[in-house]
C-alpha cells in the first residue's frame, strides 16, 4: 500500500471518527461504541484494505499519552485514600482473572498447554484506561467509585504485562518460578516509579525555564512519551513511569503554568487525546478483518471457536464479580469485628463496579504480539477481539442504564468539606483583602477606589451566595445570558468595525481575546 493511500485511509478514518461522535451523541449512545461498531462495518467494505497493526508501535504511540491524560487530572488525595482499593483491583482482580481464565481455557481446550491458557487470561484480564473512560466520561459517579476505576485502569496494564510476559516465557522455555516473577513485578513497578520521578523532575525543571507558552506544551506534550520509551528501553514499567510522571505534573501544573499555558495547552491536549482515543477503537475494528481472514474465516470461527470464546467471555466476566463481591464482604466482615480502615460498597456500588471492565487496545496490542509459533495464537487473537467487542459493545451500551438503576449516592465521607460556593466565597476574601491592604498609599490616600469597591462587593456576594446555591441558579443563569448577550453584541460590533475599514487585523485579535476570556468566564460560571 503506497504511503499516499495511508494518508488518505488516514483522513477517511478520521472524517468517519467525527460523523460517528456526531451519530453517538444524536443516539445517546457512548462514543466508544460508535467507533468500535463504525470500524467493524467499515473493515468489511469492499475495497477497503486489510489492516495490519504492529503491536509495539500501537502501545508506544496510543498507551502513554492516554495514560497521562488520565493520571495528569486525577485526584490525588483521593487516589491516596482508597489506594488499598485500587491495588486489590489493579493487581489481585487481574491475577484472579487470569487464573481463572486459565483453568476455564484448559478445561474446555485441553490440547492447548498450561502456559498459553495463562497468556491468554493475562491478555485479556486487565480492564483498559481508555476504554473506562470513554464509556464513563458522560456518567456521574460517586468519588469513590470514580477514583477506584480511574485509578485500576492506569495500574492494572502493569499487572497484566508481567503476567503476559512470564507466561510467554514459560511457553517458550519451559520453565516458571512464582518467586521469580514476584521479584520482577516489583522491579518493573519500582523501576517505572524512579524513571517517572526523574522525568518529572527534568519537566519541572524545563518548564521554569522555557519562558515560552509554546515551548512549554510543547514538553508537556513529549513527557509521557519520554517516560515511556526511557523506562521500556531500560527493561522497567512504561506504565508506571508515565502514570508517575503524569502524576507528578498533574500537581506542579497549577504553580508552574501560567494561566495562557493552562488555556492553550489544555485545548490542544483535549484534542490531540480526543482523536487518538477515537482512533483507537476504529483501528481495533479494522484490524478485525485480518484477524478473521487469519483463521479462515467467519465459518471457521463460528464452529470452532464461538463456544469457547463465549464460555471465556462469561468467565472473566463472573471472574470480576467474584473478586469485587468477595472483597466487598471481607471489608464488611472486618468491620464487624471490629477493622474500621475500610468502608465496604455495598451491593449496588459493588455491582457497578464489577460490569465496568472494558477492555481496549491494550488487550489488542498484546494479544497481536504473541509470537507466531506460540500455541493456540489465532485462538487467542479471536478471543482478545471478542473480548474487545463484548464488553464494549455489551457493558458500554448498558453501563448508563445500571447506574441509573442504582441510583448511587455519594457518601457523606466521600464529599468536599466546601462546596463550590464556599471555595468562590473564600477565594474572594483573599483577594479583597489583598486589594484591602494595597489600595492606600503610604500616606493612607486611597488609590485604587474602583479596584476596591469592585473586590468588596464581590467578596460580600460571594458570602451572601455560599451556602444558598440552589435559591440564586435563576438569576445567576439570567445574569451570565444576559453577559453572554452583551459579549455577542460586542463582537458583532467589533466585526463590523474591521470589515468597514475602522480597526487593523491586530486590534480585532487584541479584543476578540477579551470577548472571548469574558465569554469563557460566563459559561463556566453557568455550568
Amino acid at each position: 500500500m503506497q504511503s499516499i493511500h495511508v494518508f488518505e485511509l488516514m483522513i477517511a478514518v478520521l472524517i468517519a471518527t467525527i460523523a460517528l461522535h456526531y451519530l453517538a451523541a444524536r443516539l445517546k449512545l457512548p462514543p466508544a461504541v460508535a467507533l468500535l461498531a463504525g470500524g467493524t462495518v467499515l473493515a468489511f467494505l469492499p475495497g477497503i484494505p486489510t489492516i495490519t497493526l504492529d503491536p509495539e508501535l500501537v502501545l508506544v504511540i496510543f498507551l502513554p499519552p492516554l495514560l497521562m491524560d488520565g493520571a495528569w487530572f486525577i485526584a490525588l488525595g483521593p487516589l491516596r485514600r482508597h489506594m488499598i482499593g485500587i491495588t486489590a483491583l489493579a493487581v489481585g482482580a487481574v491475577l484472579f482473572t487470569t487464573i481463572v481464565v486459565a483453568v476455564v481455557t484448559h478445561a474446555l481446550m485441553p490440547s492447548l498447554p498450561w502456559a498459553a491458557c495463562a497468556a491468554l487470561g493475562a491478555i485479556v484480564s486487565p480492564p483498559d484506561a481508555v476504554s473506562a473512560r470513554a464509556v464513563l466520561s458522560q456518567l456521574k459517579l460517586p468519588r469513590r467509585l470514580s477514583i477506584l476505576l480511574e485509578g485500576e485502569s492506569l495500574l492494572n496494564d502493569a499487572t497484566g504485562l508481567v503476567l503476559f510476559r512470564f507466561a510467554i516465557a514459560a511457553g517458550v522455555t519451559g520453565a516458571f518460578s512464582a518467586t521469580e516473577a514476584l521479584q520482577s513485578f516489583f522491579v518493573l513497578a519500582i523501576g517505572g516509579a524512579f524513571i517517572g520521578v526523574i522525568v518529572s523532575a527534568i519537566w519541572v525543571v524545563l518548564v521554569r525555564r522555557l519562558g515560552d507558552d509554546y515551548l512549554i506544551i510543547a514538553a508537556s506534550v513529549l513527557s509521557p512519551w519520554a517516560a515511556y520509551l526511557l523506562a521500556e528501553s531500560i527493561h522497567v514499567s512504561g506504565v508506571i513511569a508515565t502514570v508517575v510522571t503524569g502524576l507528578v505534573c498533574g500537581w506542579y501544573q497549577h504553580v508552574l503554568f501560567p494561566a495562557s499555558v493552562r488555556m492553550r495547552g489544555t485545548s490542544f491536549w483535549t484534542v490531540m487525546v480526543f482523536l487518538m482515543e477515537a482512533l483507537v477503537f476504529m483501528l481495533i475494528g479494522l484490524s478485525l478483518r485480518g484477524v478473521i481472514e487469519r483463521v479462515g474465516g467467519f465459518n471457521v470461527v463460528l464452529a470452532e471457536m464461538a463456544v469457547p470464546i463465549l464460555v471465556i467471555l462469561l468467565a472473566l466476566t463472573a471472574a470480576r464479580f467474584v473478586w469485587v463481591f468477595g472483597s466487598d464482604a471481607i471489608i464488611a466482615m472486618a468491620r464487624a469485628i471490629g477493622v474500621r480502615r475500610c468502608t465496604p460498597l455495598g451491593p449496588r456500588c459493588a455491582t457497578v463496579l464489577s460490569w465496568a471492565g472494558m477492555r481496549g487496545v491494550v488487550t489488542l496490542a498484546v494479544a497481536l504480539s504473541v509470537p507466531e509459533d506460540f500455541p493456540g495464537r489465532d485462538f487467542m487473537l479471536v478471543t482478545a477481539f471478542a473480548v474487545i467487542l463484548g464488553t464494549v459493545l455489551i457493558q458500554g451500551t448498558t453501563l448508563g442504564s445500571l447506574i441509573r438503576w442504582a441510583d448511587l449516592k455519594e457518601p457523606a465521607t466521600d464529599r468536599a468539606r466546601l462546596t463550590m460556593g464556599q471555595a468562590e466565597a473564600a477565594m474572594a476574601r483573599a483577594q479583597a483583602t489583598l486589594v484591602e491592604t494595597r489600595a492606600h498609599d503610604a500616606d493612607g490616600k486611597l488609590i485604587h477606589p474602583i479596584l476596591l469597591e469592585r473586590y468588596q462587593r464581590k467578596a460580600a456576594h460571594m458570602a451572601d451566595y455560599a451556602g444558598r446555591e440552589v435559591d440564586y441558579g435563576p438569576t445567576l443563569h439570567a445574569h451570565f445570558d444576559l453577559v453572554l448577550e452583551a459579549v455577542a453584541a460586542g463582537r458583532a460590533e467589533l466585526l463590523r468595525l474591521h470589515r468597514s475599514g475602522e480597526i487593523d487585523e491586530e486590534t480585532l485579535q487584541e479584543l476578540e481575546r477579551d470577548l472571548d476570556l469574558e465569554e469563557l468566564g460566563a459559561l463556566s460560571a453557568k455550568t
